[in-house]
């Protein structure tokens, strides 16, 4: 399959090749419902999803990894590395990184600013050494460059019909909504990191502390505050979807089904009862399959009418 998108890419140079499979395996091991929206994209676009999903989750990875014998001082160090090492990359054109190759050609293709990765960037670092955020405001600084700079590096991918800067709001949107819908549903685990990404101003109205949190117990404060965070999250889901028919009609079924199947997590926790602070909840593979499927009948149909 890989190849086949990498030959309807054009990409044909070996060690590019093999630097866009490795992102695609990333993103098919940590993004199982990112990356069955994939498929559902022309095969020639798929792969500078997967090497910009693989580069936030190759950084990720290192910022999360529990078992690391580095410190944070020490990732904190790696991190300001990378990015400085992938800032000359993108300016020379070329890397010998086996994840960075790719996302270097992709940057340069489709003319990626740079500010969005150092965005991200910057708030990874900031995983490192803030644990909380006291208002949503503060919350929603971290998110921008935590997601909301990768829905807009995939912007141009995805085709816009109009202006990006028309789409841009709604693409920012959905990938808020995306992270905030990861929030809800790892808050538990991200406990055990030692981090609270709810706001504490959220949990001061609902009269919920951190350590309560930690004891694993959902009362009924705690689930009216996982109730007013999921209420946010539908919020941005609603507004995003209004972008959706501003994108090219054959980045639409991708799009479409990751914003079902991603908001089908909170429809999880609510059947879940709120209990996220012991479990992880999510969308079965059943459900996947049965939302991905129409969409790939439909997207298979649009690519057969736009050869004819």
């Amino acid at each position: 399959m890989s190849g086949r998108e990498l030959d309807a890419a054009g990409i044909t140079d070996p060690r590019l090749r093999a630097s866009y499979d490795a992102c695609r395996r990333l993103n098919a091991r940590h993004g199982r419902t990112y990356y069955l929206a994939t498929l559902l994209l022309p095969a020639w676009k798929r792969p500078y999803v997967h090497a910009l999903y693989g580069f936030a989750r190759y950084a990720d990875e290192i910022v999360d990894d529990l078992d690391s014998e580095l410190t944070p001082e020490q990732k904190g160090d790696w991190l300001l590395g990378w990015g400085e090492q992938f800032a000359a990359d993108v300016a020379a054109g070329r890397s010998t990184h086996p994840i960075s190759r790719a996302v270097v050609d992709t940057v340069r293709r489709w003319e990626v600013p740079m500010s969005y990765v150092e965005a991200f960037l910057r708030s990874m670092y900031m995983d490192l050494t803030v644990t909380s955020y006291k208002s949503f405001d503060e919350l929603t600084e971290y998110m921008y460059g935590s997601a909301a700079v990768i829905g807009l590096e995939m912007l141009p991918v995805l085709e816009p019909v109009v202006p990006r800067e028309v789409a841009a709001p709604y693409a920012v949107d959905l990938a808020m909504a995306f992270q905030l819908t990861n929030f809800v549903r790892d808050v538990g685990e991200d406990l055990r990191r030692g981090r609270v990404y709810l706001p504490a101003e959220d949990l001061d109205a609902f009269g919920v502390t951190p350590e309560q949190l930690g004891h694993g117990v959902v009362d009924g404060r705690v689930r009216r505050l996982l109730a007013f965070e999921v209420a946010r999250a539908r919020e941005l889901y609603r507004s995003a979807a209004q972008g959706v028919r501003l994108l090219h009609p054959s980045s639409r079924p991708c799009v479409e089904t990751a914003l079902t199947l991603y908001g089908g997590i909170l429809d999880a926790v609510e059947a879940a009862d709120y209990q996220v602070l012991r479990q992880r909840v999510g969308v079965g593979r059943a459900r996947r399959l049965a939302v991905a499927g129409p969409a790939l009948l439909r997207a298979r149909r649009f690519r057969d009418a736009a050869q004819r």
